[in-house]
């Protein structure tokens, strides 16, 4: 996942990609210009404080345009501001309860106005807040560590996840990729990636959890790395999982990403599957993050 802060500078922005910050500059982005993607990204606390701020913003707007104008509003003691705000938040909210209502020409223009606005802002918002729920979620849960230790007798990097829901992910498919600076045979330096092949990289129903396996072999371009070499090339591990939520009925994508600082030498999983006396079948999720010297 992306997140990004405006710096004080002009143009400049920190990203955070994955757990490095990279400064974005000379890049001109209008806020108005992805609001929808701004909506769609922010935090839930973030989208509903954002929605209030907007809501309270257009009925102060509203109410100063009934303040201004000659008794437009009946029912107002006094004038005050204060009442054309309540009625301000009646209109724009279509509630009309009817003790307040437009009583000139220029109250009905505004009342007009307000209510065009008043719906067209709502169908907006129930918008994003039906897209912000339906978005496909896989709700996979990621072992903290990844592990390398002897897998059937090979050296091999290890990765465990499970899906938290317990529903069914049909036809599952897991794509490993290794991210490492390197330097080119100009000298410049690059931030290259690699696919790394898995033992298996498709499950046909993803209900429990699956560790993916890759073999350390000659093939591999983690062969004979150590863990400082890894800190060397600064290794990133990133983890893609894809597939079909039987009663979402949609594709879920899951993302994962690992530092070098991550990996674990010489450890292995702990078991976490066993049979109760009963004869069933028991997830232990209290030690899914828990390694054991191999």
């Amino acid at each position: 996942m992306i997140k990004s802060r405006s710096e004080r500078t002009a143009n400049t922005r920190v990203v955070l990609l994955g757990g490095r910050e990279v400064i974005a500059e000379g890049v001109r982005l209008n806020f108005w210009a992805d609001i929808s993607h701004r909506c769609m990204t922010a935090s839930w606390p973030a989208f509903i404080a954002g929605a209030a701020l907007v809501f309270v913003a257009f009925n102060a707007v509203f109410a100063v345009f009934y303040w201004i104008g000659n008794q437009p509003i009946s029912n107002v003691p006094g004038g005050a501001y204060i009442d054309y705000l309540y009625f301000s938040i009646e209109t724009l909210s279509t509630a009309g309860y009817g003790d307040m209502h437009p009583q000139t020409h220029y109250g009905h223009f505004i009342a007009t106005v307000e209510l065009f606005t008043g719906i067209f802002s709502m169908s907006l918002m129930t918008g994003l807040i039906f897209a912000r729920f339906s978005r496909p979620n896989a709700r996979l849960l990621f072992a903290d560590h990844p592990v390398i230790s002897s897998h059937e007798g090979k050296r091999t990097l290890m990765i465990r996840f499970a899906n938290e829901r317990h529903d069914i992910i049909g036809n599952a498919t897991a794509r490993l990729w290794l991210l490492k600076n390197v330097v080119s045979m100009e000298g410049q330096s690059l931030r290259r990636f690699y696919e790394l092949p898995l033992v298996q990289n498709e499950h046909p129903a993803l209900a429990l959890s699956w560790t993916l396996y890759h073999s350390l072999d000659e093939q591999s371009p983690l062969y004979g790395l150590n863990a400082d070499d890894l800190a060397a090339s600064e290794v990133s591990l990133v983890v893609v999982v894809s597939g079909y939520d039987v009663v979402a009925a949609q594709i879920v994508h899951a993302r994962k990403s690992y530092d070098y600082r991550d990996i674990r030498f010489g450890r292995r999983y702990a078991d976490i599957l066993d049979i109760t006396d009963q004869g069933r079948l028991r997830i232990d999720y209290g030690r899914f993050h828990e390694t054991l010297e191999a």
